[in-house]
C-alpha cells in the first residue's frame, strides 16, 4: 500500500513549518536514510530522511510551502512492486496539507536530520527516549513504533543512523539479539516514578489584548510606513517573552565584577596557545571566561541550578549554559552542555562553531534546546548594564555589560580597574533573593580570581 510521508516535528514544540526544497523529484527510488527534503523552522534549517524504500509516485505540497502543518501529508512513496500511478492517484489534494500560496524556496545548506514518518502511522519525529538515568535516545517514528510493539528498551539499544540515531534495523538487530524489554507503562520503577517530568513551559495565560493593527496604523500618515510580515521566529521570541513574563516573577541582582586579572591570564592564556597549522589552537574571549564562571557558581551553589514545575522543583546535575547569540531577524540560545567539566578551551572552541552554524541556521534542535542557565552579554555593543529576560525553563539568566575603566576605592585610596557590571535575572518562585545572591557572589569570586577556573 501506498506510504505517506508527513511532515515531521522537528521539536516538541514545532507546530508548522516551511518546506524549503525538495531533493528528490517523481519517480525517483529512495532507499532508508536517503534525504529527501529541507524544512525551515523559526530557528534553523532541517533535513528529512526517508525511513521505507520505494518510488516517489506525489509530491503533494510543492517545494516553498509555507506554513505545513506538522502531520501534513507533503509526498506519497510507493513501496516496492506497487504501481506508482496508482498510489499516486490516491494522494490526498495539496489544499488539505499546506496552503495554496507558496512562496520562493530558499536557499538552504545541509543540516541535521530527522526521520519522516511511514504511511499507517502519521506521526513525525517526537522527542527523544529518556531512560531513567536521564539518558537521552534519539530514533525514528518507525523504529519507535517497531520497539514499542517488540517491547523493546530504546535506552538499552546503540543507533547506527545519523547522530546515533535509533533506526529500523537496529530495532530488528535488537529483537533477535535479546535486548531487554522495556517495563510494562502499567508498572514504572521506583526510580522512574520518583523522577521528575521532563521539564516543559507552563502554559501561557491569554496574552493581553493590544491595540489593533488598524487602531496602530491610524495614528500614522498614510505612506509614512511599510508592513513587514513578522517571521516564525519572531513569533516564537514574542511567544516565549510574553509567556516569560506572565508566569514568572522576576527578581534582579546586580554586581561589579574587576577584569583585571582575568584580562591578565587571558593574555597569558591566548599568548601559549599551542600552533594548530598557521593558527592557534584556541582563542579564549570574556564571554567564554564569564560562561565557564557561571558554570562553576552553579556547581558551587547547586540551589540555583534548578528549573520550576508547579510539582517539583528539577535539581539540575549540571550546568548547562545558554549563550544568547544575535542572528537576522532575532536571537538564538546555543547551549555548552556541562560547561563546569571543561576547559576554558574546549568551551571557546565549541562557542565559536555554534556561533558560525547559528548564523547560518544549521543548529540542531538539540543544541540549543534546554540548558539550566543562559548568558546574555552585551558588552561588546558597549552596554554598560542591563536585565534580561529569564527563558523557561530556565530559573536565571546573566546579563552581562562591557567592561570600562573606572575609578574604585582601595586601601583608601582611589586606583583605576577596568570592571564589568553583571545582573542576574531569577525565577523569584525557586530562586530567591539570598540565594540569587550567592550565586552571583560566587560569579564574582571566580572572574576576580579567575586560576580558580584552571584547578
Amino acid at each position: 500500500m501506498p506510504i505517506n510521508i508527513t511532515m515531521p516535528a522537528l521539536s516538541p514544540t514545532m507546530e508548522e513549518g516551511n518546506l524549503a526544497k525538495w531533493l528528490v523529484k517523481e519517480g525517483d527510488k529512495i532507499k532508508s536514510g536517503d534525504v529527501i527534503a529541507e524544512i525551515e523552522t523559526d530557528k534553523a534549517t532541517m533535513e528529512v530522511e526517508a525511513v521505507d524504500e520505494g518510488t516517489v509516485a506525489k509530491i503533494v505540497v510543492p517545494a516553498g510551502t509555507e506554513g505545513v502543518k506538522v502531520n501534513a501529508l507533503i509526498a506519497v512513496l510507493a513501496a516496492d512492486g506497487e504501481d506508482v500511478a496508482a498510489a499516486a492517484s490516491g494522494a490526498g489534494a495539496p489544499a488539505a496539507a499546506a496552503p495554496a500560496a507558496a512562496a520562493p524556496a530558499a536557499k538552504v545548506e545541509a543540516a541535521p536530520t530527522v526521520q519522516s514518518a511511514p504511511a499507517a502511522q502519521s506521526v513525525a519525529a517526537a522527542p527523544a527516549a529518556v531512560a531513567s538515568d536521564g539518558h537521552r535516545t534519539f530514533s525514528s517514528p518507525l523504529a519507535r513504533r517497531l520497539a514499542k510493539e517488540a517491547g523493546v528498551d530504546l535506552s538499552a539499544i546503540a543507533g547506527s543512523g545519523p547522530h546515533g540515531r535509533v533506526v529500523k534495523k537496529d530495532i530488528e538487530a535488537a529483537v533477535s539479539g535479546g535486548v531487554a524489554k522495556a517495563a510494562p507503562a502499567s508498572a514504572p520503577s521506583a526510580q522512574a516514578a520518583a523522577a521528575p517530568a521532563a521539564v516543559a513551559p507552563a502554559p501561557a495565560a491569554a496574552a493581553p489584548k493590544g491595540m489593533s493593527e488598524d487602531a496602530v496604523l491610524k495614528l500614522f500618515e498614510p505612506g509614512s510606513y511599510e508592513l513587514v510580515p513578522h517571521d516564525g521566529m519572531r513569533k516564537t521570541i514574542a511567544k516565549r517573552l510574553v509567556e516569560s513574563k506572565q508566569t514568572i516573577p522576576h527578581f534582579y541582582v546586580s554586581v561589579d565584577c574587576e577584569l583585571d586579572a582575568l584580562l591578565a591570564l587571558r593574555t597569558q592564556l591566548n599568548d601559549a596557545a599551542p600552533k594548530k597549522g598557521d593558527a592557534p589552537a584556541y582563542k579564549l574571549s570574556v564571554n567564554d571566561m564569564v560562561i565557564k564562571a557561571l558554570a562553576l557558581a552553579l556547581r558551587d551553589v547547586p540551589d540555583a541550578n534548578v528549573s520550576w514545575t508547579d510539582s517539583n522543583m528539577v535539581k539540575h546535575k549540571h550546568a548547562d549554559v545558554g549563550v544568547a547569540v544575535s542572528i537576522p531577524g532575532g536571537l538564538i540560545t546555543p547551549i555548552i552542555r556541562s560547561a563546569e567539566l571543561k576547559t576554558l578551551s574546549a568551551i571557546s572552541n565549541e562557542m565559536k562553531d555554534y556561533g558560525k552554524r547559528a548564523k547560518e541556521r544549521k543548529l540542531k534542535p538539540e543544541e540549543y534546546q534546554g540548558g539550566t542557565t543562559a548568558v546574555s552579554n552585551m558588552g561588546m555593543m558597549g552596554v554598560k548594564n542591563f536585565a534580561a529576560v529569564v527563558n523557561p525553563p530556565h530559573a536565571t539568566i546573566l546579563a552581562v555589560g562591557a567592561g570600562e575603566q573606572r575609578v574604585v576605592v582601595k586601601k583608601g585610596e582611589m586606583v583605576i580597574a577596568t570592571v564589568m557590571s553583571v545582573t542576574l535575572s531569577t525565577d523569584h518562585r525557586c530562586v530567591d533573593g539570598a540565594l540569587g545572591a550567592e550565586l552571583l557572589a560566587a560569579f564574582k569570586g571566580y572572574i576576580e580570581n579567575p586560576m580558580g577556573m584552571l584547578v
